[in-house]
């Protein structure tokens, strides 16, 4: 009883999958059972794990000279997602099953009684198998509806090992996972008929997501920052298909996908506390992770309480809102990961908050306020293409009895601008090329010289110029106007005008 066979599985690398080899070789000589091919521990102990699956299913586990080798062998193997291959393998070379199609792929952690557990990253897995010719996968239950994504792959859910054996013998085939089928229904979350007043940061936020530009709101403490920016996913325009996908696969690597919801059809809204680690943020560990910046990829960033932020935390975001992804380095691997997202940041005037209220609150210093208006550094708020302050509310605001504009009504109007985008230069304003800009942001005579007292008062830097034009095409875009005008140019201005920038 000796022989070589071998069987395809899947890795995960960051957020992409990759083709691995599982060659599994059994020969004459002391019993041993050794894996090779750049394993972690928790590949190596695959060894314990399956040799107990075996013998506990009351197959027999060969007691020979086991070499199993993971292709490619210069690329780390890493978690028990080999289990299933392995033992599957060592079946097939010790002729206790027959041989397996090379268009089959396995992927599966084993409990020592041959039950199958779920696993992360299965998507992109699926989806890597799918490119590199595979038409079958082999895949625990629990795990089976979010590999169903990738189209044009037979799934084969499995509770315990013996239904795959069973398959494989011909015994009793299993019945592949019918392909996921997903309801887009729109967010039932906050929704902005809920906020009294603040007319003028309503409007500044439905501009931003209209382009999808990055907005800071600044106001004392109450105002109602952080609730009107929890409620900016009601108006976010629907996902496409290929970004569901994108946007699944990130979560799926990060091990954010579960069982009842496998695929993300609402864009991401990640607000992580403000004490998050860099690491946290941009990504990466012992193995490549994706970190906050990326999980909101194709959604929206919220940083509550801003200046707060540790100062390298914010400085990671510098990468990724200008390119769209953030690229990290360590001793053992690089990695991108794709972070193209709205950020949205809310923070107080100064440390108690109440700088700038009627009530005369504030005790804190004017050194004291722009100091803490220093913790932003420069070149994050020139990052930022739309400033609104959040006034203290008057009594009547709030004891107005009528509702303010749904957020369908807004989602609408977002929507409709961003469709004109798509279709005018395949991106939203917030992402337009320098050669996209000059095309469609051009000025006439009377916005140029609007522009050029504007460049001079504010000492504004390149980038902001780029900025505003950008702005000003997103309100000409929700006015549904083919130009540029005045008055869109000038409310693009008004929105970077700060008193922030100047500290």
């Amino acid at each position: 009883m000796a022989g070589t066979h071998i069987i395809k599985s899947a890795g995960l690398s960051g957020i992409s999958g990759f083709d691995v080899v599982v060659e599994v070789s059994i020969t004459n000589g002391l019993p041993g059972f050794v894996i090779v091919g750049l394993p972690d521990n928790s590949v190596k102990e695959s060894r314990e794990r399956v040799r107990a699956a075996i013998k506990n299913i009351g197959l027999e586990f060969p007691m020979r000279r086991i070499l199993v080798n993971l292709a490619p062998a210069d690329t780390k193997k890493e978690g028990p997602i080999y289990d299933l291959p392995i033992a599957i393998g060592l079946l097939a070379a010790s002729e206790q099953i027959g041989p397996v199609s090379e268009k089959s792929v396995f992927v599966g952690e084993l409990s020592l009684d041959g039950f199958l557990r779920p696993v992360t990253g299965v998507l992109p897995m699926s989806l890597s198998a799918c490119a590199g010719g595979a038409d079958s996968l082999f895949i625990p239950e629990d795990s089976a509806l979010e590999a169903s994504i990738a189209e044009g792959l037979n799934v084969y859910p499995a509770r315990h090992i013996c239904d795959i054996i069973a398959h494989l013998r011909g015994e009793k085939p299993i019945e592949p996972a019918p392909p996921y089928k997903f309801d887009a229904r729109e967010n039932a979350g906050a929704d902005f008929s809920e906020v009294r007043g603040q007319s003028a940061v309503k409007r500044a936020i439905e501009v931003a997501v209209g382009g999808a530009h990055n907005i800071l709101l600044t106001g004392v403490a109450g105002g109602g920052k952080s609730m009107m920016a929890r409620r900016i996913p009601s108006i976010l325009p629907p996902m496409s298909m290929r970004e569901m996908i994108e946007s699944t696969a990130i979560h799926s690597a990060a091990g954010l996908t579960s069982k009842s919801a496998p695929l993300l059809t609402q864009r991401p809204f990640r607000a992580p506390h403000h004490t998050v680690s860099a690491s946290g943020a941009a990504g990466g560990g012992r193995s490549p992770k994706p970190g906050e910046i990326s999980l909101a990829h194709n959604g929206v960033l919220f940083l509550d309480e801003f200046p707060e932020f540790h100062r390298d935390v914010l400085e990671t975001l510098r990468q990724p809102l200008e390119d769209g992804a953030i690229t990290i380095t360590r001793a053992a691997w690089t990695c991108t990961f794709p972070s193209r997202f709205m950020l949205v940041c809310a923070m107080n005037p100064c440390k108690c908050g109440w700088y700038g209220h009627p009530s005369g609150k504030c005790r804190c210093s004017e050194e004291s306020v722009q100091s803490y208006a220093r913790r932003i550094s420069g070149p994050i708020l020139d990052r930022i293409d739309i400033f609104a302050e959040t006034p203290s509310l008057l009594y009547g605001d709030l004891a107005v009895a009528s509702n303010g504009e749904p957020s369908a009504e807004i989602r609408r109007r977002v929507t409709a601008a961003q469709a004109l985008q798509l279709d005018r230069q395949g991106t939203q304003n917030a992402h337009m090329t320098g050669a996209q800009i000059a095309e469609h942001c051009a000025l006439d005579a009377e916005c140029s010289k609007l522009m050029r007292v504007a460049y001079e008062k504010f000492s504004l830097s390149a980038r902001a110029y780029n900025r505003i034009l950008k702005v000003a095409r997103t309100i000409a875009d929700l006015a549904e106007n083919p130009r540029i005008a005045a008055p869109h140019l000038a409310e693009a201005i008004r929105y970077r005008s700060s008193g922030l920038l100047d500290t």
